[in-house]
């Protein structure tokens, strides 16, 4: 092994951040390492990873990294396999992949994590591209200041922190330059964008400020939406910005109003169902996904009737679905609990009706002439999100006309125009 290996865990900001933690390693000179950068939602993966990483790597240093560490840094101390424990700040930072600096071989030398909830502002990191990727991810904004009672991400994350919208342009300029044709805007509450910041600044204002000022990117999308916070900006933007992908991935959780309050979430299922109608008659075709937790604590079998019926009610396409999992320090975890069988076998429901709807949707594309994004040579994405095989090689990161002929596996297949 020569230059540090990075195992990545979690979500999009999570793979965002972890080619910021390449460079910044490679930056310092850090060789010889592996560097697992960990979530909350998965925290015995990455102690088994780092478990794994030490086996095959007897000499390497191991870093752990990411949400998992911010929360619960001394319990990776405590692996031997582990030699430094860096927070979600830190891991930004070269000078602590320094290799001059020494790894403390004692548990409280092994943790460099600063209390992630005094942070009040989010640095702006400029990349040049994400290797390998048709299409480039940008962290306009991190943490979140609402407290689900199932989630663990504020104590990884911190409070929700916006980064100034010119920063944000001049990195979406550099990528488009770059080549890329497509960016992703990301974050942890990406509706909560701007609140921090002077002025009355929006998720809404920034997309248009960022189609207006870029008029060579092709495509912008949007990480996952909280229901309650689109404001009227973005709306407009849905409603009228061809460049804003017609695909939107909402944050709903459940379709029961009372585990919704159990959950602290602030939007009740009506809300749910009206935006994505509203959705439709400001954007007709718009693809619409959801995140649902399936067995959340004292739900019961009419409640979880609602969750199932909510993604006809909406009209999604995509799911995606998980069982719910206490974490330790989080006012749900203190709540009666479902059996775990009981919680897979919801899951196991969700994930079905949301393979017929999409099995649907890809059935209505049939016939249809589309433009999609390469992201191999053989494979590329609908604006909607859909994912499509062709029939022969074109170039990575290019747009291309199909023309749909069937589907098989939960994508569509199709023919090269031209």
């Amino acid at each position: 092994m020569s230059e540090a290996r990075i195992i990545n865990f979690g979500c999009r900001l999570n793979q965002y951040e972890a080619e910021l933690m390449r460079r910044r390693a490679a930056e310092a000179g850090l060789t010889d390492a592996v560097i697992i950068n960990s979530c909350a939602v998965t925290a015995e993966a990455a102690r088994q990873a780092a478990r794994k990483a030490r086996r095959e790597h007897r000499d390497a240093r191991i870093i752990v990294t990411g949400c998992a560490a911010q929360i619960e840094p001394q319990r990776f101390a405590q692996m031997p396999e582990v030699d430094l424990v860096l927070g979600n700040m830190e891991k930004l930072e070269a000078a602590h992949y320094a290799p001059a600096r020494d790894f403390g071989v004692g548990e409280s030398e092994k943790v460099r994590v600063n209390d992630i909830l005094s942070v009040r502002e989010t640095a702006l990191h400029m990349i040049d591209g994400m290797e390998g990727r048709a299409r480039a991810f940008v962290q306009i904004q991190n943490g979140c200041d609402h407290r689900c009672t199932f989630c663990i991400i504020p104590y990884g994350r911190g409070n929700s922190r916006s980064v100034p919208a010119g920063g944000v342009i001049d990195q979406v300029k550099r990528l488009v330059q770059n080549g890329y044709r497509e960016v992703v805007l990301t974050g942890v509450d990406i509706t909560a964008y701007g609140a921090d910041l002077p002025g009355k600044m929006t998720l809404g204002v920034l997309v248009h400020k960022i189609l207006n000022h870029i008029p060579e990117l092709a495509r912008l999308r949007l990480s996952s939406l909280d229901v309650i916070e689109l404001d009227d900006a973005l709306l407009d933007a849905i409603a009228h910005e061809r460049r804003l992908m017609p695909h939107l991935h909402l944050s709903l959780q459940s379709g029961d109003d009372m585990i919704l309050k159990r959950m602290k979430r602030r939007h009740s299922r009506r809300d749910a169902v009206d935006l994505c109608a509203r959705l439709r008659a400001l954007r007709p075709g718009i693809v619409l996904g959801a995140d649902l937790i399936a067995g959340f604590p004292t739900e019961t079998e009419e409640m979880f009737a609602g969750s199932l019926d909510l993604i006809e009610d909406c009209g999604l396409t995509y799911v995606h679905v998980f069982p719910y999992s206490a974490r330790q320090g989080t006012p749900a975890a203190r709540m009666p609990q479902l059996p775990q069988d009981l919680r897979r076998q919801r899951a196991s429901r969700l994930r079905a009706e949301g393979a017929r709807r999409l099995q649907s949707h890809l059935q209505n594309l049939a016939g249809s002439r589309v433009e999609i994004l390469m992201e191999t040579e053989s494979r590329g994405r609908t604006e909607g999100f859909a994912e499509v095989r062709i029939d022969r090689a074109a170039a990575p990161g290019s747009l291309q006309q199909v023309r749909i002929w069937g589907n098989a596996g939960g994508h569509a297949t199709a023919t090269l125009i031209g």
